[in-house]
């Protein structure tokens, strides 16, 4: 398993430990079902969403935005546009709940795995990029705040 912060280590070592496929996938729906705690703000923004928040290669319509914290972490909102979106909404939800408030270095390190550590080595190309353009987003905003700092 890659490098990853403890909360977010712990919760990739839960999922994999599930090897019943219907339980996965019931899993991610439950973290899903969590997405309205990490949607984005109608402060922070509202649509139309700037292109610069949109995750490339999402067909679900995903953004993601960062708020800097006073202990120099990130605090990482998402809003997906897709109601079919899941597997993005899962994704923002871990984002969030395990990377939100962690240092920026770890943040900034974080694999393109954890997408197949998640959701399996058999998630299509489609996805597996889609949910890939998420974590970059939040990996950007990471090392952005790490040049500037």
């Amino acid at each position: 398993m890659a490098n990853y912060p403890e909360k977010l280590a712990a919760l990739v070592a839960d999922m994999q430990a599930v090897t019943d496929r219907m339980e996965h996938a019931e899993l991610l729906i439950e973290m899903a079902d969590r997405f309205d705690e990490v949607r984005v703000t109608p402060e922070l923004a509202t649509p139309p969403y700037p292109e610069d928040r949109r995750a490339p290669a999402c067909e679900s319509e995903a953004f993601v935005w960062a708020v800097d914290q006073p202990d120099g972490s990130l605090k990482f909102y998402f809003d997906v546009l897709n109601p079919q979106g899941l597997s993005a909404m899962a994704l923002s939800v871990v984002i969030d709940e395990t990377l939100s408030g962690v240092p920026l270095e770890s943040v900034a390190q974080v694999s393109d795995e954890l997408v197949f550590d998640l959701f399996g080595k058999e998630i299509s190309m489609g996805k597996g990029a889609g949910l890939m353009g998420i974590l970059g987003l939040v990996r950007y905003e990471a090392r952005q705040r790490l040049k500037a700092g």
